[in-house]
């Protein structure tokens, strides 16, 4: 590919990835867009992937071949490597020639037997607690290229969009199912309460001290405890 067709490709790909809708594809199939659009445009026909941190955790949400997802997963396992300390202090990480790198020594020696020259992590722009890196493994470019740094970060850019709305939707569902249950609980200590108030003359603070209690004596949750005594009739003792 000459200057110019480069040129022409970066400026499709990025007006593809400008037109991309949410409403017409899942959060996950934008991100493959991505990684590919990236692994189509850069020099030395490079492997792409997405590293994302949850919690310490990190995995692979994104990748455009085997390469790319058995270079992420022998980080994870090393707990070293270029794309762990990108993700990890928002800094660009690289290894321009794997035969060569001290910094991590095991993972470099392992990215070379695997047919990696060159590695190139760029941090995710910091948006919404998101921590990951979009990491490029190549056979036939130097990933102190200043120009392909260039290219990994507006494709940072346009990735971390996606991976912050994933971010928000997984929150916001986490907050609904915790709602949702805190809801359940109330309802069925209301209930408990209820009998125990009709049965035994109780007001609505005695009922529920009966249940405390009991809970207390049985180290088991209250919750646990009114939805037996609804379904039975009857309280657990210690």
């Amino acid at each position: 590919m000459n200057p110019p067709d480069d040129a022409v490709a970066v400026t499709t790909a990025f007006d593809e990835l400008g037109r991309l809708s949410f409403a017409e594809h899942s959060l996950e199939s934008v991100l493959q867009r991505v990684t590919e659009l990236a692994a189509g445009v850069l020099p030395g026909e490079p492997v792409i992937s997405m590293t994302i941190l949850s919690g310490d955790r990190p995995s692979t949400v994104a990748a455009t071949g085997d390469l790319a997802q058995h270079l992420d997963q022998t980080q994870y396992r090393l707990a070293s490597g270029p794309c762990l300390a990108a993700a990890t202090t928002g800094r660009t990480a690289e290894i321009v020639d794997t035969r060569s790198n001290t910094e991590w020594p095991e993972f470099a020696a392992e990215a070379a037997a695997a047919g990696c020259d060159s590695v190139l992590s760029f941090p995710l722009p910091v948006r919404e607690k998101v921590s990951g890196a979009l990491n490029v493994y190549a056979r036939q470019f130097s990933a102190a290229d200043e120009g392909v740094r260039r290219l990994v970060s507006r494709f940072a850019d346009y990735a971390v969009v996606p991976v912050s709305n994933m971010y928000l939707y997984e929150s916001a569902v986490e907050r609904a199912e915790h709602l949702a249950a805190a809801l359940d609980s109330r309802a069925v200590i209301d209930q408990a309460k209820g009998i125990l108030m009709e049965r035994f003359k109780l007001t609505p603070d005695q009922a529920f001290q009966a249940l405390t209690r009991v809970s207390m004596e049985t180290n088991t949750k209250v919750r646990d405890i009114a939805e037996r005594f609804v379904a039975t009739g009857d309280l657990p003792t210690s």
